[in-house]
């Protein structure tokens, strides 16, 4: 019999902690995952998330509870195969310290990832980009801190969690350029520039709030930083705000990744190699940025005018006469 609670307790501490160091959002996510997993057991066999034994945890169980994310909670299929990652990670864990329960370990590390639909990704156009920053009112504070939030957001491509985590020590101000420094996905760290005129919006946004280094570059009114949900927040509610004046939008569902994804096709509609768009991004590799060419209808029309129509007699080529071509090199 297997206590389950120091097992999790020593993988947060020594597998996340210690000897993977993983980054805060990682373990925000496992930790939400194995609460969600506790009190759906703890419910089924009516004992408290103290008391369940690792040998509660069987691939039966396991696998009802990814049932019921999708069916109870509505949790799209990349969200259910994310938490059995999860879960995962926890019995591979396991199996170091408790090879006694190796059958039932090699029965839940057994249980596949569920395919998804890949679906092409969702940016916005230049105009649906304008009418966006448009959107917010900059007679008040709260107005041009989004605004310029939002200016960074399209241009940098930042993930929601390194928009949040901006100091104001993070913008590098240079006589010639402006940059971004963050710390990324993987703990990879990276620098972006910007454009002069979202650096001229970004050094007066700092002109007029900022009290320090340390402080959050996007505070909120109690000058800490804002959350994950407030950026969502806000960028639902400037999107509705901007269909009033962009139609276009009101059909697309607007998100900070959406953001994200609009920065990169703007980089590859601009004529950017891939290579750099993922550096740019924070990719692991090249093969993540490939979503953005299956997006992009203007490579695919490109490629589409150098193809010769169906039914078009093959020519050969011909030398030019050499007459001819004497007469058209004058």
């Amino acid at each position: 019999m297997s206590s389950l609670a120091p097992l999790l307790q020593s993988f947060f501490v020594e597998r996340l902690d210690r000897q993977r160091r993983a980054s805060p959002e990682t373990v925000s996510a496992y930790r939400d995952c194995f609460r969600l997993l506790l009190f759906f057991v703890a419910e089924a066999l009516r004992k408290a998330p103290s008391k369940l034994l690792l040998e509660d945890l069987d691939a039966e169980m396991i696998g009802a509870f990814l049932d019921h994310l999708e069916q109870e909670r509505h949790n799209s299929v990349r969200t259910r195969n994310a938490r059995l990652a999860a879960v995962h990670s926890l019995f591979n864990y396991a199996a170091l310290r408790h090879p006694e329960h190796a059958q039932l370990i090699q029965r839940v590390l057994a249980i596949p990832q569920k395919r998804c639909e890949q679906k092409l990704v969702s940016f916005l156009s230049r105009d649906e980009v304008e009418a966006l920053l448009q959107a917010p009112d900059c007679t008040s504070w709260t107005g041009r801190r989004d605004r310029v939030l939002l200016a960074v957001a399209v241009e940098s491509g930042l993930r929601v969690s390194e928009l949040t985590g901006l100091r104001v020590s993070d913008v590098a101000v240079g006589s010639s350029s402006t940059y971004l420094h963050c710390r990324g996905k993987g703990r990879k760290e990276r620098s972006t520039p910007l454009t002069s005129a979202t650096a001229a919006l970004l050094r007066a946004w700092m002109e007029e709030g900022a009290s320090g280094n340390d402080q959050a570059l996007f505070p909120t009114r109690g000058g800490g930083p804002l959350s994950r949900s407030a950026v969502e927040h806000l960028v639902t509610k400037y999107a509705r705000l901007a269909a009033n004046s962009c139609p276009s939008l009101a059909a697309k569902r607007v998100t900070p990744h959406v953001l994200r994804h609009t920065a990169a096709m703007a980089l590859l509609q601009a004529g950017v190699d891939s290579s750099v768009i993922a550096l740019w991004l924070g990719h692991a590799g090249v093969e993540t940025t490939q979503i953005y060419l299956h997006a992009d209808m203007t490579i695919k029309e490109r490629a589409l005018a150098k193809m010769t129509p169906a039914g078009t007699p093959l020519g050969r080529y011909q030398p030019p006469d050499e007459l001819l071509a004497f007469l058209d090199s004058l």
